[in-house]
């Protein structure tokens, strides 16, 4: 039933995730939890003065879906603006909800991430990541307001 969702590059992500674990002194921190499994994934960012990110930790504690996007999004997240980043995610959200193709560019390899659209109840686990970089970039933000980091 779950061999599609499964396949070895999924795996390969979830057994491989860069920038694991929490930041010290991060700019922007978010956590989200998936109601439906209990799944969470922790994100923490350092933007530079242009606002993109510098550096990012990333806590994933979610099945293997949500692993590989979790290790998708610490692959390709330095150097990106919030406005890449909420790109990546709605082109995600557009993948698994309405069938859309998957993103090009940096963030092509979430075209793994495909077949999860056949399985709504395994969406939110696959967004949490996605979700969560996008909160905390929001946070860094607000927090630092114009002109510093």
């Amino acid at each position: 039933m779950f061999g599609d969702l499964y396949h070895n590059r999924i795996l390969e992500l979830a057994a491989d995730i860069p920038h694991s674990g929490r930041l010290q002194a991060p700019h922007g921190s978010s956590v989200k939890v998936s109601r439906i499994c209990g799944s969470s994934v922790g994100v923490d960012v350092r933007l530079g003065v242009d606002r993109r990110v510098v550096d990012i930790g990333v806590e994933p504690r979610a099945c293997a879906l949500g692993q590989a996007a979790a290790s998708i999004l610490a692959r390709q997240a330095i150097g990106k603006s919030l406005d890449e980043l909420q790109a990546a995610r709605e082109g995600l959200r557009a993948l698994l909800k309405d069938g859309a193709p998957a993103p090009e560019g940096d963030f092509w390899e979430l075209r793994h991430l495909a077949p999860v659209r056949d399985y709504p109840p395994r969406h939110a686990s696959t967004l949490l990541a996605f979700d969560a970089v996008v909160e905390a970039m929001e946070r860094a933000i607000a927090d630092l307001g114009p002109g510093s980091v």
